[in-house]
């Protein structure tokens, strides 16, 4: 093969440098010999059906060089004798565009284009094989195996099918099955990494060794050698002498004669015509089997657009909720920004209650922020004067909802994270309301409120409530004297928590307290 310079195209001679440009050619001319020199390998290895090998030294070849023609074309053959038709077509196709004339691809390309049925059942064997594959990964293993089997009657070069097939047996544990399928594999390429792979678990499942190798017929070979051999006196048969038979004899000759007819036609045409009907069976069960895989894949398929269809109507549903939120946070924005300019600072606050400051834009937040800072007291006291009605009534979310909402303005109201911490006890959420007692103990230290929440605490963790909820609301002691002017504030439920004594069962309870509740 002629080479030529990679610097400026022209023909080299064994000179190690270009006779036209002195570029320096040595490196190029290793790289074209080791190119050359895998091929030849590759060759070798094909010659002798070691086609993973020749696979390998080939694509070696075209590493070091791609333009060797000859190399592209003979892995070509090699991945056809695979059942690759796809890469042998690519590879083939590539050796035509590198050298249009003169190239024996364009005849390859040619003899399998000319087979327009033989290109539609490579391109149907395909098809059907991505259809197995994908029942095998749906568990479907019956339906994949059936597939795989008509597959290799189609296209029986095809290691791929054979070797789903087999693992598909392996699965199964169908050991001798798979023992053949891959023996079939292996007269294809005799040295597949998967198919020895395969084969070496089919073996040590079984603890019998996989013989590859022909096995020779001694019986065939020692027929031959008596075939030449003289027969001997001994050997020959002297025949009985005739003699007249019976009629008794003769009647009984003729049925017996009848009954090894009947008998011939039983075991030898009944079976035939039984093979025959299973067959035509089978055939069916083929051909409903392979209906019923395309069908579920179909329906597969169509799960799947379904699925994504409710994804995208399920995303739109959420943006048309978001866009509507983000509306009606600018509505009661507005109504806020119309009652403050009105001086009308208890409608303004109740607007603002309403507006979720998430999906304001910057302009809109600053002016959220001017309203919030100017009407904070206003809400404050509407958040704080729900919650505190929402506990009266044990609406306990409720109340955690509005005292929360007035705690984040203020977290330093007394009254606020009372009520919270005994809306969170009566809801059940221990946790929560340990953590507004702790509050109160540590924004009043040395007080008669952080005394009755540390009491609260200690009667949380002991496991048992302090006091119940009908008798929490009636027996709470208000934060004023009881002599202190009705001016219609709440009861509070915690403000003076009552000695503990023990019960019979060991728990604590605080004792009730007799206080003067305020006439609201």
């Amino acid at each position: 093969m002629q080479i030529n310079c990679m610097n400026c195209g022209a023909p080299l001679n064994d000179s190690a440098y270009c006779p036209k440009c002195g570029f320096d050619v040595v490196v190029q001319k290793k790289v074209y010999l080791l190119s050359n020199r895998y091929y030849n390998q590759g060759l070798e290895k094909a010659e002798i059906r070691d086609l993973s090998g020749a696979i390998d030294m080939l694509q070696r070849s075209l590493k070091f060089n791609k333009l060797n023609i000859q190399a592209r074309n003979l892995l070509g053959l090699v991945y056809f004798e695979t059942g690759e038709a796809v890469s042998a077509l690519s590879e083939w196709v590539i050796s035509k565009n590198i050298m249009p004339e003169g190239n024996i691809a364009s005849e390859y390309i040619e003899r399998l284009q000319s087979n327009a049925n033989k290109l539609d059942v490579i391109n149907l064997t395909i098809k059907k094989y991505n259809e197995a594959l994908m029942c095998c990964r749906n568990g479907s293993y019956d339906v994949a195996a059936i597939q795989l089997k008509k597959i290799l009657t189609q296209n029986p070069k095809l290691i791929k099918a054979y070797h789903l097939l087999a693992l598909i047996y392996l699965n199964r544990k169908e050991y001798e099955k798979a023992r053949r399928i891959l023996k079939k594999a292996a007269r294809i390429d005799k040295t597949n990494a998967t198919t020895l792979r395969f084969l070496k678990e089919v073996d040590e499942q079984t603890g019998t060794h996989t013989n590859l190798e022909g096995r020779w017929n001694f019986r065939r070979s020692r027929g031959k050698e008596e075939e030449g051999q003289p027969a001997s006196v001994a050997d020959v048969i002297i025949p009985p002498t005739f003699r007249e038979s019976s009629v008794f004899s003769t009647i009984l000759n003729l049925g017996f004669g009848i009954i090894v007819g009947a008998l011939v036609v039983w075991f030898l045409f009944m079976p035939g015509r039984a093979s025959r009907i299973n067959r035509e069976a089978n055939e069916r069960v083929t051909e409903y089997s392979n209906t019923m895989a395309s069908q579920a894949a179909e329906l597969s398929k169509m799960e799947k657009q379904i699925e994504a269809s409710k994804e995208t109507v399920d995303s739109a549903q959420e943006q048309i909720e978001s866009a509507q939120e983000q509306a009606t946070s600018y509505e009661n924005l507005i109504k806020a920004w119309q009652a403050y300019q009105d001086e009308n600072y208890t409608n303004a606050a109740n607007s603002m209650a309403e507006v979720n400051s998430d999906l304001l834009s910057v302009e809109a937040r600053t002016i959220y922020d001017d309203i919030f800072a100017n009407i904070q007291t206003t809400l404050f006291n509407n958040y704080k004067e729900a919650g505190i009605e929402a506990f009266d009534q044990t609406d306990y979310a409720a109340a955690v909802e509005q005292l929360k909402k007035a705690e984040e303005i203020d977290d330093t109201d007394y009254e606020v994270l009372n009520y919270l911490a005994h809306a969170y006890r009566e809801s059940g959420d221990a946790a929560n309301a340990i953590s507004m007692f702790e509050r109160i103990i540590e924004l009043e230290p040395d007080s008669d409120h952080a005394s009755s929440a540390q009491d609260y605490i200690d009667a949380i963790n002991s496991g048992q409530a302090a006091v119940q909820p009908q008798e929490e609301t009636d027996n709470a002691v208000q934060g004023a004297d009881a002599g202190q002017e009705d001016q219609g504030t709440q009861s509070d439920p915690g403000e003076s928590q009552p000695d503990q004594e023990p019960e019979e069962d060991g728990n604590v309870l605080p004792e009730e307290e007799d206080t003067d509740m305020p006439e609201e």
